[in-house]
């Protein structure tokens, strides 16, 4: 696989954790580098966890995992978008608590799932893993990181308006990957 085929899957894979990234973004009343720093290295993180996942799971085990995977995607982020539609109604809460692990690692997962499924076809190309998975989890980690960025300087002109917008992106994500693989379009 050459480094530009390598991209394109990495940019490919990293685009629902940079949604999320805006969306976590629109929330924060002032750009925090330290959140943009960690959620750069969950998603990143767990970006490049997933594949090396599916790399050793192998075909063995794709069909268990394709029957699954976008049940999981879907409940995680629904779940995640009407919490975030609910906290825009409520009263404002520490930003730094919506960085933390409880929050983080699921957002990470549900983002990532494609990646395992990437991870198990990359045991058939006989990809050399490391070198992908560290590409994959670079480029993650620079895209959620601009992500945040992008997200703040909408989130701090159009506050809850532009977390209720995030909360329904993120419903709408999941209903879509579940849709998707249910083969409804």
């Amino acid at each position: 696989m050459s480094l530009i085929e390598l991209f394109v899957i990495a940019v490919g894979l990293s685009m629902d954790a940079c949604a999320v990234s805006i969306c976590k973004g629109l929330s924060m009343k002032k750009m925090s580098w330290k959140n943009a720093i960690i959620a750069g290295i969950y998603f990143g993180g767990f970006q490049g966890l997933m594949p090396a996942i599916g790399y050793l799971l192998g075909v063995n085990f794709a069909d268990i995992i394709e029957r699954f995977d976008h049940w999981v995607a879907f409940i995680l982020l629904a779940i995640i978008g009407v919490n975030m539609i609910k906290e825009a109604f409520g009263e404002e809460e520490e930003l730094d608590s919506k960085f933390d692990a409880k929050t983080m690692i699921p957002l990470a997962i549900a983002t990532s799932i494609d990646a395992l499924a990437v991870g198990v076809s990359f045991a058939f190309l006989k990809v050399s893993i490391i070198y992908s998975v560290i590409f994959i989890a670079i480029t993650t980690f620079v895209i959620s990181f601009l992500g945040i960025r992008i997200g703040n300087i909408f989130g701090t002109r159009y506050k809850s308006k532009a977390e209720i917008a995030g909360g329904i992106i993120l419903v709408f994500m999941g209903c879509k990957i579940l849709v998707e693989h249910l083969g409804i379009i």
